[in-house]
Order: C-alpha cells, then structure tokens, then sequence
C-alpha cells in the first residue's frame, strides 16, 4: 500500500502544473470582422514548424518575426520551411499564405486554428502579419514576455476568423521634441503599436523645446537647438534657466537613426509621418537660426526649458512673449525649409509630410515692418492670411519634393492651401469643413484622442490641463454625419510628452487608451460595445503585466461628481465605468476596504469632515486605487465658498 502511495504521489509532482486558461476568441482586440468558432485546441510543441507558400522577403520576414518570438517564449526550435503547395500533409504546422481575395483588402487576413494546423492567409505580408497579432492574442498570456517560461500549456482554440480594417489610416503620435526618446525607445514604441494593429506613427520631430533631426549643412540645429536646461515640476511654470545652467539635456536622431528607424517599422508595416511643426512651435530653430525670424531679440534667445512663453488667458492663438515663430515676410525662411524639406522627403519614404501650422501667435508678426510690407504687396488683408500665404508657399516646396502637404486644422484660417490635407484637433470642425471642402482628413480630436490628458480624477492623475477616460476614448467616430466618409482617411492618438518625461510613463499614458482607438479604428462600428471591450481590456491587462509594459489601471477608479443642493449643502456622487464594481467608503480618515460602507446613493459629508477616502472591489478583490478627495476640493468644483 505504501509503495502504491509512493509512485502515486512522485507522479502526482512529477507532472508539469499547467493552470493556463484557455484563450477565447471573445476576447481579442481590436475585434475582428467575424469569428466561428471551432471545437478542439492547437497545441505547440517542439515538433511545431513554420510553412510558407511564397519565396518573397516579406513574406520571409513575417515568418522570421513568428519563429524569433515563439522560440525565445515557449523554447522551441520553430523552423521555417517554403512549401509551394497551400495544403499539404504536414501536421502540427503554422502555414503563412499568400492568397488572391477581395474580400479582404491589403490589410485583411484570414485566420484558420484547427487540432491538425493554423492557417494565416492574406493578399499581401502586412495581412499576414496583421493575422499574426490576432494569433498571439489567441496564445496564453505569458506569449509576451521577452524569455522563456516554463510549465505553459501552448494552446489556441480553434476557430476561423476573417478580418480587415475599417480605416486605412491608424495612427499614433509619439512627440518627440518636448522630451527626447532614444531611437530605442521609438523602436519599442513600434513594437507595442503594432500588436493593436497600429499602421502609422507619427514623429513629432521639432518644436520650442527640442529639433530632434539631424540637417546636413544646418548644423545648429542640432549642436543649438536639440539642447536645454532640464527642468522637473509642471511644465509650463518652471523658472526661467540661470544663465549658468547646462544646457545638456536633449537629444537628436543623426540621418543614420532615422534610417535604422524606418527601416525598422518597415518592416513591421508601419509608416512614419515626420512633423516639423512651422511657423509657430519653432523656438528651438530661431534660437539656432535668429536670422529666421521677424524679431530682432532673437538673438537672445535659447531652447524652451519649460519656462513660460505664451500667455493663453484669451484662448487662441496665444499672445507670444517672445517669438517662437518663422518670419513669412523673410525669404531666408523659404530657403530653410526647402533644405531641411529636402532631407526630411529623402529620409521618410511616406507620402506625406506633416509640416504643424497649430497654434502660431501672431502679435510679433503685427509689430513687423515687413510682414507689413508683405501684406501690402501680395493684398492679405489680416494674420490669417498672413499665415495662409506661408502655408501655401511651403505646401509648394513640399509637393517639389514628391510629397503631400499636411497641418492641423489652424491651416484652414485664412483660406486652405490646394491640396493639402487637414489633420482635425479642436474637435471635429476642422475636419468637417476641411471634407465638405473636398479635402482629406485625419480625425484626431482632443476630447476623444488626447493620450496626454489624465486618465481619471486629477486628485491622483499627473496632473494636465485636462481628462480623457478610457471610456470616452471609446466613444471617438472618425466618421461624423453629414460628412463624405471616401475624404476621411482614418484616425490618429496622439501623445504629446510636456509632462512625459521618460517610457515607463509614456506606457501609463497610452495603455489601455490606445486599445480603445485601435478598436475604433479597426473593427466594424456596428460591433461596438463598451462592456464587451472593457471586459476584454481588463484580460489584457494580463498581457501587459506579461510583457513588463505599464498601463493606467483608472478605468477602475471612481468617478466623482461635486454637487450643491437647493439648501446649499454638498451632495458627492460616485460612478464607475464599468460594471462589478463596488465602491466602499470612509469619512473618518481611515482607509476603506472592503468592510467599509458601501456607496448606494449620494453622500452628505458629516459637518466637520474634510477627507473622503474611496476605492473600489470586485467581491473580495481590491480593483482600484486608495483616492483621498478633500472635502474641500469637492466644495470647489460644486462652486461652495467656505
């Protein structure tokens, strides 16, 4: 009997513990078009290997990305063999085809999970590679991490999927300027935009506190202008630097980093969009190049540290206290930007260049005698149309260089440059008018695709000028009605980075945010749904803790809303995005678990209190953040005066 135990008991221990989960197809983002569902799993062992039918490098290289990332996770060898034949009979296989389809467009692949193989089809290699995303979200969690993990069942449930994009164009900006990430940084950037099905990254290359590109035969640029004071605190208050200060904080990409780094999203079918934000935003060229401005104390000038610089008391544009813009009235300017024009054309393979026009004060240019002049000889009869002409004359030198010219939505003041196209940020009106003008249009509007904003309760956020909640990004249409749809390329995030001052915080900021756009982006409209995608959010979070990638977990957060009662008194309101959540309470100043009160209805402070603590569970299980809210601070925002 003993001896029975025994063996019992060592084969007990001695069997690798597989506790892994089956993955669901209902749980993939963005959602694909259709998915049938199969019966049985594939598993991956160390008998698995990789089928193509075509000999192209693409192809090649998808199949390549496949085998490097599966071989470094599970440990398995993943070999690559070219087979010509689209079946054939090899078991335990993961076949890459290229097939002939309209159905599904250049981007659009079609996924197969059988027990015997996996087949990824499509048109073209980006499909291909589109398809492999879908496949590794149908893998266990720990597929993402960066080594190899023991004791994981490698399994996908079998199931036949179709998809395509609904926009061509799905973006991301990542500024680049107001902070400087590494060309490694970029890359890692890259390689997580893309596994939500992300085509395009914009680089936000120039602006008051940095030009980040090398210019051949503009060396102050870089030597000048790539180089500030570094400052920590809100950006947009610091001190204005010490004469003394170093100025040794920055960075720029040499014309060698921008090739690695094209060539690099390349290869992961992303196109990049370089920006040099002109006139206005252009303080870091001026302080290289004073003689590019109107405004002869430019000679004194340095890169913005973070210093004030603009007074925004009476909206926009801004009043400049110092000028941060190019002269339109100094032909030097036009022979500046054909230059740079011409590099920035010859390193970025895209179609379009991205040239700003946002936000460009103009009370320097009214003190101009020959912005004056400039007006008098070509009939402009205000700013607007000062701005108008430069635009126009740089949409000129950017189509000589075999290029399409693009700006936000300011460039339409004045009367919009011939063929340019209009990426909209205050809202959607700019794009709208810019449509309706027959004009292409990126929709990336700030109250729907801001991943600078806070992301919950400016109590416990980093503090910015405003919020952006996981589910309003969710609710962004790119497409708004009354509106042409074949002039509304797609849709864009974007991140700008004042207060972004290193990856792990650029990862805070955009996930789970950018999972929202990327849906919105990809899927059908007719399937959105924010409790399905809040659900599927939270399981990748489990990706993402795989991956060592940060994330905002404010989606579980409570939302507040200050009220003042017809008796004058404060009544607080407590919310949550998305369902399960309880909230407990607490007024006392201790910390509330899941013993304490919880919120049913709208809360009167006690006389003398001035903390509510909050947060929230899911049965047993903390999901949000402690929040301590000043009684205070909620007599504020109901406008009560104490």
């Amino acid at each position: 009997m003993r001896k029975n135990i025994f063996i019992f008991l060592f084969v007990l221990f001695s069997v690798p513990s597989f506790c892994q989960v089956q993955k669901s197809t209902a749980l993939l983002i963005p959602q694909p078009v259709s998915v049938e569902n199969g019966n049985g799993e594939f598993i991956l062992n160390n008998r698995t290997s990789i089928v193509i039918t075509s000999e192209d490098a693409s192809v090649k290289r998808v199949a390549s990305f496949l085998s490097h990332k599966l071989s470094a996770v599970t440990g398995y060898p993943m070999r690559i063999a070219v087979s010509h034949l689209q079946k054939g009979p090899l078991a335990n296989v993961i076949r890459l085809s290229i097939i002939r389809d309209t159905t599904i467009g250049n981007e659009g692949y079609r996924l197969r999970v059988t027990p015997r193989e996996v087949t990824i089809s499509a048109n073209k290699p980006a499909g291909l590679f589109y398809g492999l995303q879908t496949f590794y979200q149908l893998l266990p969690d720990e597929v993402e991490s960066d080594h190899p993990v023991r004791n994981v069942k490698w399994m996908l449930p079998a199931a036949t999927i179709m998809d395509y994009p609904r926009f061509g164009w799905r973006g991301l900006m990542f500024d680049v300027s107001r902070h400087f990430f590494t060309k490694d940084d970029v890359k890692r950037f890259i390689d997580d935009m893309v596994k939500y099905k992300y085509n395009l990254l914009h680089l936000h290359l120039t602006d008051d506190e940095g030009w980040r590109i090398e210019i051949n035969g503009l060396p102050k640029l870089t030597e000048v202008g790539a180089w500030r004071v570094k400052k920590v605190g809100y950006f947009g208050t610091f001190s204005a630097p010490k004469p003394d200060e170093p100025r040794n904080y920055g960075g720029f990409y040499t014309q060698d980093d921008i090739r690695e780094i094209v060539k690099y999203a390349s290869d992961r079918f992303v196109n990049i969009l370089p920006e040099i934000d002109v006139p206005g935003h252009s303080l870091a060229a001026v302080a290289s190049y004073p003689e590019l401005s109107c405004t002869a104390d430019a000679v004194n000038y340095h890169v913005r540290s973070g210093e004030p610089i603009m007074d925004w008391s009476h909206g926009q544009p801004p009043i400049a206290l110092i000028d941060n813009t190019l002269c339109p009235a100094n032909e030097k300017v036009y022979e500046f930007l054909d230059k740079v024009m011409t590099q920035v054309a010859q390193l970025f393979p895209f179609e379009y260049i991205h040239v700003g026009g946002d936000e460009c004060p103009k009370n320097f240019w009214e003190k101009s005698d020959s912005v004056k002049a400039l007006m008098q000889r070509e009939g402009l009869k205000n700013m607007d149309e000062v701005q108008s002409y430069f635009e126009k004359r740089l949409e000129k030198i950017v189509e000589s260089k075999g290029k399409k010219f693009m700006g936000w939505d300011e460039i339409l003041q004045g009367g919009l440059a011939p063929n340019a196209t209009v990426m909209s940020w205050r809202g959607m009106a700019g794009g709208i008018a810019a449509a309706k003008m027959n004009h292409d249009v990126v929709m990336s509007p700030t109250d729907f695709a801001y991943l600078d904003y806070m992301q919950g309760d400016p109590v416990i956020e980093p503090r910015v000028y405003a919020t952006l909640l996981l589910n309003k990004a969710y609710q962004f249409e790119p497409v708004p009605d009354g509106v042409d749809p074949k002039f509304i390329k797609g849709g864009q995030a974007n991140l700008w980075t004042e207060q972004v001052y290193n990856m792990r915080h650029m990862e805070y900021m955009v996930w789970p945010r950018a999972m929202a756009i990327s849906e919105v982006l990809w899927s059908p409209k007719k399937d959105r749904n924010w409790d399905s995608f809040s659900g599927r959010v939270e399981d990748h979070f489990k990706r993402l803790d795989a991956a060592e990638t940060k994330y905002a977990p404010s989606m579980y957060d409570p939302i507040f809303a200050a009220v003042k009662t017809d008796s004058g008194k404060l009544q607080i309101e407590l919310s949550t995005q998305i369902k399960g959540l309880e909230i407990h309470y607490s007024f006392d100043n201790s910390f509330p678990d899941n013993f304490y009160p919880t919120y049913t209805a709208p809360l009167v402070p006690p006389e003398d209190a001035v903390m509510l603590k909050v947060i929230t569970y899911r049965g047993n299980k903390v999901m949000g953040r402690m929040i301590s809210m000043p009684i205070a601070e909620m007599d504020r925002r109901a406008g009560i005066k104490k």
